[in-house]
């Protein structure tokens, strides 16, 4: 399992084969296996049982495949065949695409394994502390061959991808509108002002918003659920945040606060630290939604049902510090 700030690409071979109606590929491709197993019988009546077909078949596939190419791979002798010098050359050619094929076939099976494929999972990385780590040792006490692609992004982002079929599963806020998800929610977290231990609010334990109008703030950049609550909130308390940094990460926030360069608006950290408060604020609104999403026109695979539903099965449990 690795924490990755992009999944793993969904990419095309560097080269590819042409495809039309008159190109090999499309027209040899049928062919491969017929003639690799006549190759290696060296006997056409043998590899036909072998294929479970008609003789007069496999002589008559075999026959298309030297008229699709103009050149002979095959000598008969008899009942016997022989390899041409051509026929050796294309058989190592047609034994490297059988068995690339064979290993997709494997790799396909194995991704819709309910219990051995793989679920690539996006989230908050605000969640990457507790709640994820918890949900992957429980779930993978259970399945311990699935495997994981873990992306920890932006919320924006994270539904992008998961639109595009990129992602599987998302722990994400605020939850997303629109008939193309599904969504569930997973619980509230409170939100709370930080400020350094030296701030001239660090010794009460509620305030408004309002208090600090006229601080600097530190944020994580426009398309992160944060960011688009914490300008709510504001806007709510009748001003525009004066915001002098923006990151990606609440661990960073919390560092440029301790800093003294400013206030945030932030969920409760998983462990309080010595340099910042954090205090509670009077807003009713001021709290996140969270929830779990993915495709609602696109069927999961089996591992990832699996891992949703045991996500589902723990939203009552998460550690949100609320």
């Amino acid at each position: 399992m690795t924490y990755d700030r992009s999944s793993e690409p969904l990419s095309l071979p560097a080269e590819q084969a042409e495809l039309s109606p008159t190109s090999p590929a499309a027209l040899l491709s049928p062919l491969l296996a017929q003639f690799a197993a006549v190759a290696r019988r060296e006997h056409v009546t043998r590899a036909a049982v072998e294929l479970g077909m008609p003789q007069p078949t496999l002589s008559r596939a075999v026959a298309r495949l030297e008229a699709e190419l103009g050149v002979a791979l095959l000598s008969r002798e008899g009942r016997a065949v022989r390899l041409t010098r051509a026929g050796r050359i294309f058989l190592a050619s047609a034994e490297r695409a059988l068995a690339e094929l064979e290993r997709g076939a494997d790799a396909a099976r194995a991704e819709a394994d309910p219990t051995g494929g793989r679920v690539t999972f996006g989230f908050l990385h605000t969640m990457g502390s507790e709640a994820v780590p918890m949900l992957l040792r429980g779930f993978r006490a259970e399945y311990p061959r699935v495997r994981f692609q873990l992306v920890q992004d932006y919320t924006d982002s994270m539904l992008d991808r998961l639109r595009e079929g990129e992602l599987d599963l998302c722990l994400l806020s605020p939850r997303p509108e629109g008939t193309e998800l599904t969504s569930r929610r997973m619980g509230d977290q409170r939100l709370c002002l930080v400020v350094p231990t030296d701030h001239r609010l660090a010794g009460r334990r509620r305030v408004r918003l309002e208090e600090v109008a006229q601080d600097p703030f530190v944020t994580l950049e426009p398309g992160y659920g944060m960011r688009r609550i914490t300008d709510a909130l504001c806007a709510e308390a009748g001003f525009a945040p004066r915001i002098s940094f923006e990151g990606e990460e609440a661990e960073t926030l919390r560092g440029l606060v301790a800093a003294g360069l400013g206030v945030a608006v932030l969920p409760p950290a998983s462990v309080p630290r010595p340099d910042l408060v954090e205090l509670a604020l009077a807003s009713a609104s001021a709290r996140r939604e969270l929830a779990l999403v993915w495709s609602a026109v696109r069927p999961l695979p089996p591992p990832a049902v699996s891992f949703r539903d045991f996500v589902l099965s723990m939203k009552d449990r998460l550690p949100l510090h609320s």
